[in-house]
Protein backbone atom coordinates (compact mmCIF):
# COMPACT_ATOMS: atom_id res chain seq x y z
CA UNK A 1 0.00 0.00 0.00
CA UNK A 2 1.40 3.41 -1.01
CA UNK A 3 2.19 5.78 1.84
CA UNK A 4 -0.05 8.89 1.67
CA UNK A 5 1.59 12.26 1.15
CA UNK A 6 -0.05 13.61 4.32
CA UNK A 7 -1.70 11.91 7.27
CA UNK A 8 -3.27 13.72 10.24
CA UNK A 9 -4.17 11.44 13.15
CA UNK A 10 -6.26 12.88 15.98
CA UNK A 11 -4.68 16.33 15.67
CA UNK A 12 -5.75 18.84 18.30
CA UNK A 13 -4.85 22.51 18.58
CA UNK A 14 -6.18 24.82 21.26
CA UNK A 15 -5.90 28.55 21.74
CA UNK A 16 -6.73 28.98 25.39
CA UNK A 17 -10.13 27.38 26.00
CA UNK A 18 -10.94 27.36 22.27
CA UNK A 19 -10.45 24.05 20.45
CA UNK A 20 -9.59 25.18 16.92
CA UNK A 21 -8.76 21.64 15.76
CA UNK A 22 -10.57 18.96 17.72
CA UNK A 23 -9.21 15.57 16.73
CA UNK A 24 -8.57 16.02 12.99
CA UNK A 25 -8.08 12.87 10.91
CA UNK A 26 -7.02 13.54 7.33
CA UNK A 27 -5.30 11.57 4.59
CA UNK A 28 -4.10 13.15 1.33
CA UNK A 29 -3.13 10.55 -1.25
CA UNK A 30 -0.48 11.12 -3.88
CA UNK A 31 -1.80 12.89 -6.97
CA UNK A 32 -4.93 14.25 -5.28
CA UNK A 33 -5.93 17.91 -5.15
CA UNK A 34 -7.73 18.66 -1.89
CA UNK A 35 -9.59 21.92 -1.21
CA UNK A 36 -10.13 23.11 2.36
CA UNK A 37 -13.19 25.31 2.90
CA UNK A 38 -14.73 26.95 5.94
CA UNK A 39 -16.00 30.23 7.31
CA UNK A 40 -13.56 32.83 8.63
CA UNK A 41 -11.94 31.58 11.81
CA UNK A 42 -12.77 27.94 11.13
CA UNK A 43 -9.12 26.93 11.51
CA UNK A 44 -8.01 26.44 7.89
CA UNK A 45 -4.79 28.41 8.26
CA UNK A 46 -4.16 26.87 11.68
CA UNK A 47 -4.39 23.40 10.12
CA UNK A 48 -1.76 24.41 7.55
CA UNK A 49 0.46 25.98 10.23
CA UNK A 50 0.30 22.72 12.17
CA UNK A 51 1.18 20.76 9.04
CA UNK A 52 4.24 22.94 8.42
CA UNK A 53 5.33 22.90 12.09
CA UNK A 54 4.77 26.62 12.46
CA UNK A 55 2.94 25.93 15.70
CA UNK A 56 2.97 23.03 18.13
CA UNK A 57 0.21 20.44 18.48
CA UNK A 58 -1.83 19.86 21.60
CA UNK A 59 -2.39 16.26 20.59
CA UNK A 60 -2.18 13.85 17.72
CA UNK A 61 0.35 13.24 14.99
CA UNK A 62 1.11 14.51 11.47
CA UNK A 63 3.14 12.63 8.89
CA UNK A 64 4.42 13.93 5.55
CA UNK A 65 5.69 11.21 3.23
CA UNK A 66 5.77 8.95 6.28
CA UNK A 67 8.01 11.27 8.31
CA UNK A 68 7.13 13.25 11.41
CA UNK A 69 6.10 16.73 10.27
CA UNK A 70 8.62 18.26 12.69
CA UNK A 71 11.47 16.62 10.77
CA UNK A 72 12.78 19.15 8.18
CA UNK A 73 13.33 16.26 5.76
CA UNK A 74 9.56 15.71 5.70
CA UNK A 75 9.16 19.05 3.94
CA UNK A 76 11.92 18.73 1.34
CA UNK A 77 9.43 17.91 -1.45
CA UNK A 78 6.96 20.63 -0.43
CA UNK A 79 6.32 24.20 -1.63
CA UNK A 80 4.20 26.62 0.40
CA UNK A 81 2.52 29.94 -0.34
CA UNK A 82 1.00 31.71 2.69
CA UNK A 83 -2.25 33.66 2.56
CA UNK A 84 -0.50 36.91 3.48
CA UNK A 85 2.50 36.62 1.20
CA UNK A 86 4.95 39.50 1.78
CA UNK A 87 8.37 39.08 0.15
CA UNK A 88 11.27 41.17 1.49
CA UNK A 89 10.56 44.67 0.18
CA UNK A 90 14.22 45.44 -0.57
CA UNK A 91 14.69 42.60 -3.09
CA UNK A 92 14.03 42.75 -6.79
CA UNK A 93 11.80 40.11 -8.33
CA UNK A 94 14.83 38.27 -9.73
CA UNK A 95 16.67 38.37 -6.41
CA UNK A 96 13.63 36.95 -4.63
CA UNK A 97 13.15 34.12 -7.13
CA UNK A 98 16.86 33.32 -7.12
CA UNK A 99 16.91 33.22 -3.31
CA UNK A 100 13.83 30.98 -3.08
CA UNK A 101 15.23 28.57 -5.66
CA UNK A 102 18.50 28.41 -3.74
CA UNK A 103 16.57 27.49 -0.60
CA UNK A 104 14.84 24.68 -2.49
CA UNK A 105 18.14 23.52 -4.06
CA UNK A 106 16.78 24.24 -7.53
CA UNK A 107 19.10 25.80 -10.14
CA UNK A 108 18.16 29.26 -11.38
CA UNK A 109 17.26 29.11 -15.07
CA UNK A 110 16.40 32.49 -16.60
CA UNK A 111 14.47 30.93 -19.49
CA UNK A 112 12.36 28.84 -17.09
CA UNK A 113 11.69 31.91 -14.95
CA UNK A 114 10.60 33.94 -17.97
CA UNK A 115 8.35 31.09 -19.13
CA UNK A 116 6.54 30.94 -15.78
CA UNK A 117 6.27 34.74 -15.68
CA UNK A 118 4.64 34.60 -19.11
CA UNK A 119 2.25 31.85 -17.98
CA UNK A 120 1.20 34.03 -15.05
CA UNK A 121 0.94 37.17 -17.22
CA UNK A 122 3.67 38.79 -15.13
CA UNK A 123 5.78 41.37 -16.97
CA UNK A 124 9.42 40.23 -17.41
CA UNK A 125 10.45 43.78 -16.45
CA UNK A 126 9.17 42.93 -12.96
CA UNK A 127 12.28 40.83 -12.43
CA UNK A 128 14.36 44.02 -12.22
CA UNK A 129 11.90 46.01 -10.13
CA UNK A 130 11.95 46.04 -6.30
CA UNK A 131 9.02 44.07 -4.93
CA UNK A 132 7.95 47.09 -2.86
CA UNK A 133 6.81 48.59 -6.18
CA UNK A 134 4.61 45.56 -6.98
CA UNK A 135 0.83 45.69 -6.80
CA UNK A 136 -1.01 43.12 -4.68
CA UNK A 137 -1.72 41.03 -7.76
CA UNK A 138 1.89 41.17 -8.97
CA UNK A 139 3.13 40.18 -5.51
CA UNK A 140 0.81 37.17 -5.47
CA UNK A 141 1.98 36.12 -8.93
CA UNK A 142 5.60 36.38 -7.78
CA UNK A 143 4.91 34.02 -4.88
CA UNK A 144 3.12 31.58 -7.16
CA UNK A 145 5.98 31.76 -9.68
CA UNK A 146 8.52 30.87 -6.98
CA UNK A 147 6.38 27.91 -5.89
CA UNK A 148 5.88 26.55 -9.40
CA UNK A 149 9.55 27.02 -10.34
CA UNK A 150 10.59 24.88 -7.37
CA UNK A 151 9.07 21.86 -9.17
CA UNK A 152 7.92 20.23 -5.94
CA UNK A 153 5.82 17.10 -5.60
CA UNK A 154 3.47 18.61 -2.99
CA UNK A 155 2.06 22.14 -2.98
CA UNK A 156 0.38 23.80 0.00
CA UNK A 157 -1.36 26.99 -1.10
CA UNK A 158 -3.30 29.18 1.34
CA UNK A 159 -5.79 31.31 -0.67
CA UNK A 160 -3.65 31.24 -3.84
CA UNK A 161 -6.10 33.36 -5.87
CA UNK A 162 -6.02 36.26 -3.39
CA UNK A 163 -5.69 39.60 -5.17
CA UNK A 164 -5.75 38.12 -8.68
CA UNK A 165 -7.95 39.49 -11.46
CA UNK A 166 -10.07 37.11 -13.60
CA UNK A 167 -7.37 36.80 -16.28
CA UNK A 168 -4.69 35.89 -13.75
CA UNK A 169 -7.03 33.44 -12.00
CA UNK A 170 -7.61 31.67 -15.31
CA UNK A 171 -3.84 31.50 -15.90
CA UNK A 172 -3.20 30.03 -12.44
CA UNK A 173 -5.94 27.43 -12.90
CA UNK A 174 -4.37 26.39 -16.19
CA UNK A 175 -1.05 25.80 -14.42
CA UNK A 176 -2.76 23.89 -11.60
CA UNK A 177 -4.51 21.63 -14.10
CA UNK A 178 -1.16 20.88 -15.70
CA UNK A 179 0.37 20.06 -12.31
CA UNK A 180 -2.57 17.75 -11.63
CA UNK A 181 -1.97 15.97 -14.94
CA UNK A 182 1.69 15.57 -13.96
CA UNK A 183 0.63 13.75 -10.81
CA UNK A 184 1.52 16.43 -8.27
CA UNK A 185 -0.36 16.68 -4.97
CA UNK A 186 -2.00 19.81 -3.59
CA UNK A 187 -3.69 21.04 -0.44
CA UNK A 188 -5.23 24.48 -0.85
CA UNK A 189 -7.59 26.72 1.04
CA UNK A 190 -10.07 28.99 -0.70
CA UNK A 191 -13.10 31.09 0.11
CA UNK A 192 -14.18 30.49 -3.50
CA UNK A 193 -16.12 27.24 -3.51
CA UNK A 194 -16.33 27.48 -7.31
CA UNK A 195 -12.53 27.36 -7.48
CA UNK A 196 -12.44 24.29 -5.25
CA UNK A 197 -15.09 22.59 -7.37
CA UNK A 198 -13.19 23.39 -10.57
CA UNK A 199 -9.69 22.51 -9.36
CA UNK A 200 -9.96 19.86 -6.67
CA UNK A 201 -10.76 16.16 -6.50
CA UNK A 202 -11.87 16.37 -2.89
CA UNK A 203 -13.35 19.04 -0.65
CA UNK A 204 -13.11 19.33 3.12
CA UNK A 205 -15.46 21.57 5.11
CA UNK A 206 -13.87 22.52 8.40
CA UNK A 207 -16.32 23.70 11.06
CA UNK A 208 -16.13 23.85 14.85
CA UNK A 209 -12.81 22.07 14.90
CA UNK A 210 -13.83 19.04 12.86
CA UNK A 211 -14.70 18.13 9.29
CA UNK A 212 -18.38 18.62 8.62
CA UNK A 213 -17.87 17.10 5.15
CA UNK A 214 -15.17 15.21 3.29
CA UNK A 215 -15.62 14.07 -0.30
CA UNK A 216 -16.06 15.22 -3.88
CA UNK A 217 -17.78 18.62 -4.25
CA UNK A 218 -20.58 17.14 -6.39
CA UNK A 219 -21.33 14.63 -3.61
CA UNK A 220 -21.97 17.53 -1.22
CA UNK A 221 -24.35 19.12 -3.72
CA UNK A 222 -26.16 15.86 -4.40
CA UNK A 223 -26.51 15.10 -0.69
CA UNK A 224 -28.43 18.35 -0.31
CA UNK A 225 -30.70 17.78 -3.27
CA UNK A 226 -28.56 18.90 -6.19
CA UNK A 227 -28.51 22.56 -5.17
CA UNK A 228 -25.60 24.94 -5.82
CA UNK A 229 -22.37 24.32 -3.96
CA UNK A 230 -22.60 27.49 -1.87
CA UNK A 231 -26.10 26.59 -0.70
CA UNK A 232 -24.96 23.03 0.01
CA UNK A 233 -22.02 24.39 2.01
CA UNK A 234 -24.37 26.53 4.12
CA UNK A 235 -26.66 23.58 4.78
CA UNK A 236 -23.64 21.49 5.71
CA UNK A 237 -22.39 23.86 8.38
CA UNK A 238 -25.93 24.52 9.63
CA UNK A 239 -26.40 20.77 10.07
CA UNK A 240 -23.07 20.65 11.90
CA UNK A 241 -24.23 23.42 14.25
CA UNK A 242 -27.52 21.62 14.88
CA UNK A 243 -25.64 18.45 15.63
Amino acid sequence: MTEPVVRFSGVRKNFGPLAVLAGIDLTVASGRFVGLAGINGAGKTTLIKCLLDFCGLDGGDIRIHGLDHRNPQARRHLAFLPERFMPPYFLTGREFVRFMLRLSHTPYDESAVLAVFEELDLEPAGLDRPVRAYSKGMTQKLGLAACFLSQREFYVLDEPMSGLDPKARARVKSILRRLHTEGRTMLLTSHSLADIEEICDDMLVLHRGTFAFSGAPDVLREYHGGIGLEQAFLKCIEASCDG
